[in-house]
């Protein structure tokens, strides 16, 4: 599995809520349907308000995001616990999410999905990077290194999670292991 991740940063503030994430709007595209997960990408983050986020995740007309990597702060995907918000980002082309901290259950989405890489930072990386600024982001040393300065962050190791992400999520990772038998 990809171990590192490169590239530019989509870097937004603390409480982003998962109605910033994806609207409830377009909570009636099914994932498992492959247009529709396509058509979810498109508005992953569409609901941070333009007045402060005037770049946006997902260009206008687009499917995909030019950022890879997103960096958040404290209590990242808060709110209502729809597994659409790591779908859509996911979708998106978004691989990781780098924050001071995640909501519970937003957590648990991206690693039941297989979605998203969801890394705790042990620092504020959100005051310390722009939109647009391009890092490197190794799960194996669980560090962030910034490509203009060469500075490096840490974040807390994903231990277990890591291979349920790895695999694709909850299901696959059972099948994978055995628990679920895939004979039918």
């Amino acid at each position: 599995m990809q171990s590192v991740f490169n590239g530019p940063v989509f870097v937004v503030r603390d409480n982003i809520d998962t109605d910033q994430i994806i609207s409830a709007q377009h909570l009636n595209l099914v994932p498992t349907i492959p247009e529709e997960y396509e058509k979810l990408g498109s508005f992953a983050l569409d609901g941070l308000p333009k007045s402060l986020y005037a770049t946006r995740f997902v260009k206008d007309g687009q499917l995909d995001s030019d950022y890879p990597i997103v960096v958040g702060g404290r209590n990242f995907g808060c709110g209502s616990s729809r597994e659409h918000a790591p779908i859509a980002l996911g979708s998106a082309k978004c691989k990781v999410i780098l924050a001071e901290s995640f909501a519970r259950i937003f957590f648990r989405n991206c690693v039941a999905t297989g979605e998203l890489y969801p890394c705790e930072m042990t620092e504020r990386l959100c005051d310390a990077l722009n939109t647009g600024d391009v890092v490197t982001v190794d799960l194996d040393q669980a560090t962030v290194t910034v490509k203009a300065t060469g500075k490096v962050y840490n974040f807390k190791p994903l231990g277990d999670v890591r291979p349920v992400v790895d695999a694709g999520g909850i299901f696959n990772y059972a099948r994978n292991s055995g628990m679920i038998s895939t004979k039918g």
